[in-house]
């Protein structure tokens, strides 16, 4: 793999810490600054607004320009952001930090992934996506326990310098690292002897990529597969604490089994997608379907909710790197569709958590939440199943 992959993955490893973070370290910034927890809360919700708006405004905006230049120009953003919040005098600038770094999160990803694949041979272009997404798993599983310990040794402020100096890092290996024409051109595909088509750059060259029936089913597979893993993952504390038997103590170490779940997923579904991309789709989301709904059943066994949790993780995001290569294999290559595919998976976040919120709201139990969850990710297959099958009819 392209030394130019590693800058990307720490690229995506800031960002993900910024993400997440900050879950641990809301206390502390609602006393500093004197406000309520729910006001602090906007520093999560907020920012993930931010990213589904950013995803798409941030890549329309810059449809015309370089690549790895787009990518230097995120980066930077996300660096100025966290800069803004290790330094805000108040919460307004606080906020206004979050927000700054939260744009450039989903464009980096969507531009990213493009550029990723880009660096390598085309039968590895999923394995390279996963690579760049290891970033963003890993501190999946870091982010909330760095946060809190950063904060507690040395104070929240410190948590957001740390974070800004990873930023400055990625900016600096992606400049070195990335070649100047990565993403620009495609690697010729292995079938048929003919190469893809160049990307389109122009804004309405890319908005033309979403008349493909088959771009918006898979958007619609990936948000039905977020929203799946997160109708579940949202209450899966409540889950933990009141039909599981664990403590609120344990509530941290077994988010990491979830976080390590994520890790190993991603790079087994990055291979997998390389080998047969669509039925590799399909199997993660049936799992996906069913550790959810035995996870259901079995939520009552603390040693069952420790394995399937960590299957949850597994499959949840087993899928990930195939459906980004799919939506921009069939958008042919558009920055714009790479990126709504991460504007997707946040929608796919909210409806999830609305979703399992409503069971739990209905008294339908802490368990109701894997049960939606199982629910939302079978039409995801559904969905899948119809998009791949005209592939599969032209193979036969």
């Amino acid at each position: 793999m392209p030394s130019g992959l590693i800058a990307l993955a720490l690229g995506g490893f800031g960002i993900g810490l910024t993400e997440f973070l900050i879950a641990g370290l809301l206390p502390q910034v609602a006393s500093s600054f004197t406000v309520s927890e729910a006001a602090a809360g906007w520093l999560i919700s907020g920012y993930a607004l931010s990213v589904a708006v950013g995803a798409i405004a941030l890549t329309a905006a810059t449809a015309r320009l370089p690549r790895k230049r787009i990518l230097v120009g995120l980066v930077a953003l996300f660096v100025i952001g966290n800069l803004l919040s290790a330094v805000a005098p108040n919460y307004p600038v606080m906020l206004l930090g979050r927000i700054v770094a939260a744009l450039c999160h989903g464009s980096f990803f969507g531009i990213g992934s493009l550029v990723a694949r880009s660096l390598v041979a085309p039968e590895k272009k999923s394995r390279a996506v996963a690579v760049m997404f290891a970033g963003l798993t890993v501190a999946n599983v870091l982010g909330v326990p760095f946060g809190a310990l950063v904060g507690e040794h040395w104070g929240w402020r410190a948590a957001f310098w740390a974070v800004t100096g990873i930023g400055v890092l990625a900016l600096v290996g992606i400049v070195a690292l990335v070649p100047g024409g990565a993403g620009e051109t495609r690697p010729p595909t292995v079938t048929g002897g003919r190469p893809d088509p160049m990307p389109p750059s122009g804004l309405r060259a890319q908005f033309r990529a979403f008349r493909s029936w088959q771009v918006w089913l898979t958007l619609t597979a990936t948000a039905l597969s977020y929203g799946g893993m997160f109708g579940a993952f949202s209450y899966i504390a409540y889950t933990f604490t009141e039909v599981s038997g664990f403590s609120s103590a344990d509530v941290a170490w077994l988010l990491m089994v979830y976080g390590v779940g994520l890790v190993v997923g991603n790079l087994i579904g990055g291979r997998a997608a390389d080998r047969d991309r669509d039925r590799a789709l399909v199997v993660a989301l049936v799992g996906l379907t069913i550790t959810l709904a035995v996870f259901g059943l079995l939520a009552g066994s603390a040693t069952a909710s420790v394995v399937l949790v960590f299957l949850m993780g597994v499959f949840g995001f087993a899928g990930v790197p195939g459906m980004i290569t799919r939506v921009t294999d069939v958008a042919h290559g558009a920055a714009l569709a790479a990126s709504a595919n991460v504007s997707a998976s946040n929608i796919g976040n909210a409806l999830g958590a609305w979703l399992g919120g409503l069971a739990i709201t209905a008294g339908l139990g802490y368990a109701a939440p894997l049960y939606v969850g199982a629910g939302i990710a079978l039409t995801s297959v559904v969905v899948m199943v119809v998009a791949a099958y005209p592939a599969r009819s032209r193979a036969a």
